[in-house]
């Protein structure tokens, strides 16, 4: 790094008192300005910025660019942004599933979360590689031991379904239950489906229909027919 750069490095750490304010909550010109001259966490938060259109004029190619950046610098949430956004492809960024299944396969060997449930999905879609559900279990089993909620759906319904694991309610249960447990909107309709089918617990309409709304209420839309579905047979049943 060039004196030029430090000395822009120096100006904004200075400019923020004693660092108390977090890089991700900089304006965004500040956090580009730290782009620019090479911090990764800066280039990251830029990427960010362009993907969602929060501080910045929505643009996912220039997004890609900034997580291209970081990413070699070994920016792990970096490389998994940029992999999500090759996966679907965008204005100015084509669509490439083998190479974002490949950037994939690299953040998932390094341990994060997300790459595993995503590698899971890649497996279970046939996504940049050949359909393998063992693969896809054993991806979705990894993130789900690092309790990330969307594995944990992901890899219950496949212990409901007996895809690529044995068909196992009492398994797909508890894995339901442990997404619930973090008030993710899937988990808790899952968990809501189990108990109103009686699935590898007992059968409790009530239970069911109370998950159902806490389901709705953390924003699945989803549950909205579920919870008219007992609310009618409730009705019908009186």
């Amino acid at each position: 790094m060039r004196f030029w750069q430090l000395l822009i490095l120096a100006l904004l750490t200075l400019a923020s008192p004693a660092g108390a304010q977090a890089l991700k909550d900089l304006p965004f010109d500040k956090q580009l300005t730290l782009a620019k001259v090479g911090d990764v966490d800066a280039q990251f938060e830029v990427g960010l910025a362009y993907e969602t259109g929060q501080g910045a004029i929505q643009d996912e190619a220039e997004a890609a660019r900034w997580f291209r950046q970081s990413a070699l610098q070994g920016n792990v949430e970096a490389q998994y942004h940029l992999a999500r956004l090759v996966a679907r492809g965008t204005k100015g960024l084509k669509q490439d599933q083998l190479a974002a299944t490949k950037l994939f396969q690299d953040a998932a060997a390094k341990g994060y979360a997300p790459a595993m449930n995503a590698l899971g999905q890649a497996y279970q879609q046939g996504q940049g590689v050949d359909v393998d559900l063992v693969k896809a279990a054993e991806w979705y089993r990894r993130a789900a031991d690092k309790n990330l909620a969307d594995a944990q759906n992901n890899l219950g319904m496949l212990y409901l379904e007996g895809k690529g694991v044995a068909r196992d309610l009492g398994q797909a249960f508890q894995l339901f239950d442990r997404a619930a447990a973090q008030k993710d909107p899937w988990g808790l309709n899952n968990l809501g489906g189990m108990f109103e089918m009686g699935w590898g617990t007992t059968a409790d309409k009530t239970r069911a229909l109370d998950l159902y709304q806490q389901a709705l209420a953390a924003g699945n839309s989803a549950a909205q027919q579920n919870i008219d579905r007992l609310s009618a047979n409730a009705g019908t049943s009186e």
